[in-house]
């Protein structure tokens, strides 16, 4: 029975070996895996050698299903394969090859491949699968081209690192670029750990957190807190905000000041919204706070952390702006109504973003990492935020959806009381000076091209 073929082929700034190493090691599968694919890695087994395998959990619409894959073959710096044995096709064989020519390290992708019943299916069966395949192998390529070389501008030896928040939107798209770069992650959880896969465990409530016997980390990175920006602002949701942050931070910050061998720089999460409302005034890293809640939460989350810089660790606060991505945040939120359209704004949109694409998150925290001038506040947003109402007008015509009447502030606030007051509809505009000045190159600035790129729209 007749099969498809498809091929990918990319040149890349790095040896043949390089390319294949970056594909070995742990997290390539995620790093590759498009933003906009409701797909997930639920098991693996060994690594790229015959005999690994993984399962992949996938969506057609809201309908889950599972990928089976084996390795097959390996030949180290050359190629490796793996093939499907259970899934949505008949058969399928993915062949990874390297190379080396003028131009760079070549990577080819070529796949095999057999739909069911494929020799009754009408000739545009199989162009839907080429045309999504080119749409998903040319997010790979561009992906893993820019991640070496963010890679190479943060050439530091491995680093052993310790994460928090691992299992976030934002840890679960940092650790597979840590990973991917030779380094070392662990994480803290707050369940049984499992040694095997580098997990700590850790209480926040109840002080718990013992490093000893640990060789030591050369870093560490703090994205846990509860999530600021979901229903309304109640007495204990309040309280849990804030505890969530002070207590996990002070935590961590007085662990690492009594260590013996201290890391040498401690990455702590923070927020714009340390600024507070600012409306459309550019606030830089000199800034006081402002007067809101919001504000007083990211003070004190950040003087949670004075322990570690007393003890002469390189402590970054990172406030960060509204993370792009369609696994979760706000853009996922605004997504869910999709079907129907988009507000033309909340409130009358005029309230500022300062937004950011995770790609550019993750990489500006990798930068950040690596870079032994930056400390103190560091802002990481893109260089170009827009209003709301640019926002929301941007993404519908993304998306190709109408546009709806905008939400009245005076039904938000009925609704969500303080938090719609603060996140909703209050808004800030940051300077990215700080982080650009120190060699950060963004991959994505502009707003209408990073929504496609992570929607995977053309």
């Amino acid at each position: 029975m007749k099969k498809g073929f498809f091929r990918f082929a990319s040149h890349f700034p790095c040896t043949a070996r390089e390319l294949y190493d970056w594909h070995s090691r742990p997290g390539a599968l995620e790093r590759l895996i498009p933003p906009w694919e409701n797909t997930s890695v639920i098991k693996r087994v060994g690594s790229i050698d015959p005999g690994g395998q993984v399962v992949l959990k996938l969506h057609a619409g809201p309908v889950p299903y599972f990928w089976h894959a084996r390795h097959i073959e390996n030949e180290p710096g050359v190629m490796f394969r793996d093939i499907q044995e259970r899934g949505p096709f008949a058969s399928w064989t993915h062949t990874h090859r390297f190379s080396d020519t003028a131009e760079g390290g070549l990577l080819e992708d070529e796949i095999e491949y057999r739909l069911p019943a494929h020799g009754a299916l009408p000739r545009f069966a199989g162009s839907q699968v080429e045309k999504t395949l080119k749409r998903v192998f040319a997010y790979r390529h561009v992906t893993l081209a820019e991640d070496l070389l963010l890679h190479a501008s943060c050439s530091n030896k491995p680093l052993r690192v310790l994460i928090t928040g691992a299992s976030g939107v934002l840890g679960s798209a940092l650790r597979p670029l840590l990973t991917t770069g030779g380094h070392e992650v662990w994480t803290l959880v707050r369940r049984t750990p499992d040694r095997k896969r580098n997990e700590i465990y850790w209480n926040p409530a109840q002080d718990e957190l013992n490093l000893s016997g640990l060789a030591p980390f050369d870093a560490v990175i703090h994205l846990a807190g509860d999530n600021i920006g979901e229903g309304r602002w109640t007495r204990e949701k309040k309280k849990r905000v804030i505890d969530s942050r002070v207590q996990g931070t002070g935590l961590i910050a007085r662990t690492l000041a009594r260590l013996a061998v201290k890391p040498k720089v401690f990455l702590s999460a923070s927020a714009v919204g340390f600024y507070g409302n600012c409306l459309d005034c550019c606030m830089r890293e000199e800034d006081r706070a402002g007067a809101d809640f919001i504000s007083d939460v990211c003070a004190l989350w950040e003087q949670s952390a004075k322990p570690a810089e007393d003890a002469g660790i390189r402590t970054v606060f990172m406030r960060i702006g509204v993370v792009l991505s369609p696994q979760g945040g706000a853009l996922q939120r605004l997504l869910a109504t999709r079907y129907l359209g988009f507000s033309k704004g909340f409130g009358d949109g005029s309230q500022y973003i300062s937004w950011i694409g995770i790609n550019d998150m993750v990489g500006a925290i990798l930068h950040t990492l690596a870079n032994d001038q930056l400390e103190g506040p560091v802002n990481i947003a893109a260089p170009e935020p827009v209003t709301n109402g640019v926002l929301m007008q941007t993404l519908a015509r993304v998306v190709r959806r109408p546009l709806l009447p905008s939400v009245p502030a005076r039904l938000l606030t009925t609704i969500y009381g303080q938090m719609a007051t603060e996140v909703l509809l209050g808004g800030c505009r940051v300077s990215t000076d700080k982080l650009q000045q120190s060699g950060y190159v963004f991959r994505q600035t502009i707003l209408e091209p990073t929504l496609r790129r992570l929607l995977g729209l053309p």
